[in-house]
């Protein structure tokens, strides 16, 4: 997303990847609202909602009780973009093509090994996978590789947090389910717990399984490949469903779920963005569109500055505006994990008994998919905000999303204006 933002506005990129090829595997699902806002803005969200599943509802089944639904689709009619379900390898390749045709290659095979920075620009130092060496130099780097980003161990930047579960296991399988294909079905027991994500609206049976691993059970990164049998014993255990109907894996995954946060978010002319800086829960759909709307930010802020047309010091306000989204998310996320998997049973007691029964509220479907969207993210107590000012309650203030509203040209024919930015001034024009 950075690269294609910063191309388009006539900024030279290069993006290195220090993997040989692209990686096909589904890994992030949810395209929240505002992730889809930032993809359609990048001209890279194409057909992918079509390609995508639409969620209707979150079933959770607490056993012996009516399931409670969580109604996304009703709670999210009024958003114009709702959220879908697609994998982070159709994302990726759709962001791909985009690139593509702003006339940007990934360079496959360059991992950075080493950066040095002056006043003027960054030497950095790669190695291929060939046992090749070479470098670039650049006027900045940004690290978007990831919770073991390189670029920020070389930055010096520190990535303190905390673990929120021991084991978490993630198997894409392909299964015979009898469940509805445009709902996420969640099961909560004592024993554990266990989700279940259509990954295709229709057709062959493909589906994401996520749960916390069995607490008798011991395992790292090297252990995925005992996650599809582990889960589908879960699906008998708490679901009633034989282990025979997954038929097998297309992807699986067993990771320790951490809370980590950048120290700073710029080391001079290093950033960092997505899974570089923060780091949580995939409960929630967050991560993926946290990291997009990070992009979305440097952006256009990077290319004032690489451009000339603004002071590095811009760059600061990245971190001043982005870094309080993403420790909202992990506050966010972190609670929503411990909330689910309920460790101990006055966790499980409070889940099943006050949290979960909410969800069935419209109040509370109306808040969580307002929150889940991003579309509420401002930046008005930035550094580029508002400020106090006198503004009325309802007024857009310097630092909000403002929706697309409809205007009128000189000719007297319509069209919509997101927003326009000029030398020094904004204008937005709210609608109606």
């Amino acid at each position: 997303v950075l690269a294609c933002r910063l191309a388009a506005a006539g900024v030279d990129v290069r993006v290195l990847d220090a993997a040989a090829a692209p990686d096909r595997t589904s890994r992030a699902l949810g395209v929240q609202p505002r992730g889809a806002e930032v993809l359609d803005r990048t001209g890279a969200l194409g057909d992918l909602p079509a390609r995508g599943v639409r969620l209707e509802r979150v079933v959770v089944d607490l056993g012996g009780r009516t399931p409670v639904r969580l109604e996304l689709a009703r709670a999210q009619r009024h958003l114009p973009t709702p959220g879908f379900i697609a994998s982070q390898a159709d994302v990726e390749a759709a962001l791909r093509e985009r690139l593509a045709a702003l006339g940007v290659a990934v360079r496959w095979g360059h991992a950075v090994t080493a950066a040095a920075q002056d006043g003027a620009g960054v030497d950095v130092e790669l190695s291929g996978g060939d046992g090749s060496a070479g470098g670039v130099r650049c006027g900045w780097l940004v690290g978007c590789d990831g919770a073991h980003s390189a670029v920020r161990g070389l930055a010096g930047i520190a990535f303190p947090g905390v673990q929120v579960v021991e084991r978490f296991l993630l198997a894409d399988v392909r299964a015979d389910l009898p469940l509805p294909r445009d709902a996420v079905s969640v099961w909560l027991r004592p024993e554990g717990m266990l989700g279940a994500f259509p990954l295709r609206a229709a057709g062959p049976g493909l589906w994401r399984l996520m749960a916390p691993a069995a607490a008798d059970r011991s395992g790292g990164r090297d252990a995925g490949d005992a996650a599809p049998a582990e889960l589908a014993d879960r699906l008998t255990a708490v679901a009633g469903i034989p282990a025979g109907a997954v038929r097998s894996a297309a992807w699986t995954s067993t990771f320790r779920i951490h809370r980590r946060l950048a120290d700073r978010f710029r080391a001079g002319r290093v950033l960092l963005a997505g899974d570089a800086a923060h780091v949580h829960s995939p409960l929630g759909g967050q991560g993926m569109n946290t990291g997009l709307g990070d992009a979305e930010n440097l952006a256009w802020k990077l290319a004032l500055v690489a451009g000339g047309r603004a002071h590095a010091d811009l760059l600061d306000t990245y971190e001043a505006e982005r870094r309080p989204v993403a420790a909202g998310v992990l506050r966010a996320t972190t609670g929503l994990t411990r909330t689910v998997v309920g460790g101990t049973p006055a966790a499980r007691l409070l889940r099943d008994h006050l949290l979960v029964p909410l969800l069935g509220t419209a109040p509370v479907q109306q808040l969580v998919a307002r929150e889940s969207s991003q579309l509420t993210t401002t930046y008005r107590r930035g550094p580029l905000g508002g400020g106090p000012g006198r503004w009325a309650p309802r007024d857009p203030r310097p630092g909000d999303r403002v929706p697309d509203g409809p205007c009128r040209r000189e000719d007297g024919t319509g069209t919509r204006l997101h927003a326009e930015l000029r030398a020094g001034w904004a204008l937005v024009l709210p609608a109606g």
